[in-house]
């Protein structure tokens, strides 16, 4: 039978529930999905085709899942550095968000945040912000897959002046992108400080409506905890609660501060949560109870957050920071292993966003969203377990192919869907332009 594509490895990671790796591996893809997966020897009996990529030396696994970011503030990448972050966000980042936000600006730095996530292995990637159809258009472009959230504020911004505005225009950007094969709108009200109890029902309410995430920031610093408390009297994961907003759709960020009582409203709540452990360390916001949420059945991703507050938009990192941050911390060497961090890279991520019979795992029936990383490199050989190269030693150089629905978007480090020299020129135009602003 013939196959659109046969990629093939020395080891093939499904991902499935079983961690089974396939030695001398396989996958056959036809119209954009999986149709075969297991030994080379048994692939090949069953398919043929003209298009065989990768070999020896070689593993294959599931595009990786970023679960939450701003891919625009690419742009303002090294800004400003080393403050808290409400300082960061308040006197400097929103400052130049109303300076510079345009839909200009948001298409060229989405570009150059596809372009280094994709060469990163990152297939699915969970956006927050505003100028959600340029994300979307610009996302879709490149062949990426991706949740975009409506950003929505209490206050004024470029792009709306109420909450009822912003909620219009998240409605009619969900009613427009409803059903794409690449792109799930979402619903992004900033946070519980940021966007009233009221406003929070009201995204609650057209959530419901269309059956898409809701994705905010969520405990995220010490000032944010005592902050609720002062204004509800509750902290912002109890005032959630009680609004009856918290879902399996509920995509929450961060969850640095909390409580005993609130991991278990959100395990009960099948909340998702986006671990943003590089972000958090870099703003000195804290250190996620991590383990703490796993022991109780919350489902915890990776995320990079903005480019802006991390530096850079690179899943691997993310998940080798956490895995031994984790263990420092918990004083157990055991605790967040390297299968369990690449489950939270992968098959976990694409469930807490409501993809996981999509994407997320190398299984028959599903996305063929596939990365393939060479292994002939002094720092990743010998190799005894697959894993732990993956995790602790592995970085996104290392990446040399990205495959998503079937179609090859880098193929050999180098972006097939669009012109990496022009991305970054353009990027540099910005630079020049916001330095120049700066030196005023």
């Amino acid at each position: 039978m013939n196959a659109d594509l046969i990629i093939q490895a020395a080891h093939v990671l499904k991902m499935d529930s079983d961690f089974t790796v396939i030695e001398n591996g396989a996958i056959a893809v036809k119209d954009g999905r999986i149709i075969s997966v297991g030994t080379s020897e048994d692939v090949r009996k069953q398919y043929s085709s003209e298009k065989v990529i990768g070999g020896k030396d070689t593993v294959a696994f599931p595009g990786l899942v970023n679960t939450h970011t701003h891919s625009p503030m690419v742009l303002f990448r090294g800004l400003e550095d080393d403050l808290p972050l409400k300082i960061w966000l308040e006197e400097h980042i929103w400052p130049a968000e109303n300076t510079w936000l345009s839909s200009e600006f948001v298409g060229d730095a989405v570009e150059l945040a596809c372009l280094e996530m994709l060469k990163a292995g990152i297939t699915l990637v969970n956006d927050m912000y505003f100028f959600g159809d340029v994300i979307a258009r610009t996302v879709k472009k490149f062949g990426m897959r991706a949740v975009v959230g409506a950003g929505i504020l209490d206050f004024p911004s470029k792009t709306a002046h109420t909450p009822d505005e912003y909620l219009a225009q998240a409605e009619a950007f969900i009613r427009d992108w409803k059903g794409d094969d690449l792109i799930t709108p979402a619903l992004a009200p900033h946070a519980p400080y940021t966007c009233s109890p009221e406003t929070m029902l009201k995204t609650r309410k057209i959530s419901d409506r269309y059956m898409v995430p809701v994705h905010t920031h969520l405990s995220e610093t010490q000032w944010e905890s005592g902050e609720m408390k002062r204004r509800y009297g509750k902290t912002s994961v109890q005032l959630l609660e009680d609004l009856g907003v918290l879902d399996e759709r509920f995509i929450a960020a961060h969850c640095v501060w909390l409580t005993d009582e609130e991991i278990d409203i959100l395990a009960r709540r099948r909340v998702g949560v986006s671990h943003c452990i590089e972000s958090n360390l870099k703003l000195a916001s804290g250190i996620a109870p991590v383990v703490k949420m796993l022991n109780a059945g919350v489902r915890v991703t990776f995320g990079t957050d903005g480019a802006a507050s991390n530096n850079d938009l690179n899943i691997l990192s993310e998940a080798s920071t956490a895995a031994k941050v984790h263990k420092a911390v918990s004083g157990d060497p055991t605790a967040l292993n390297a299968r369990q961090a690449m489950l939270m890279a992968t098959r976990w991520g694409a469930q807490a966003l409501g993809l996981g019979d999509v994407t997320g795992s190398i299984e028959e029936g599903k996305a063929a969203d596939i990365v393939l990383a060479g292994l002939r490199k002094p720092h990743l050989v010998p190799i005894y377990d697959i894993y732990s190269h993956l995790i602790y030693a592995m970085n996104a150089g290392d990446i040399d192919t990205v495959i998503i629905n079937g179609k090859v978007v880098i193929n050999r480090r180098e972006l097939t869907t669009g012109d990496e020299s022009e991305i970054m020129d353009r990027a540099l135009v910005w630079e020049k332009k916001i330095r120049s602003s700066r030196a005023e």
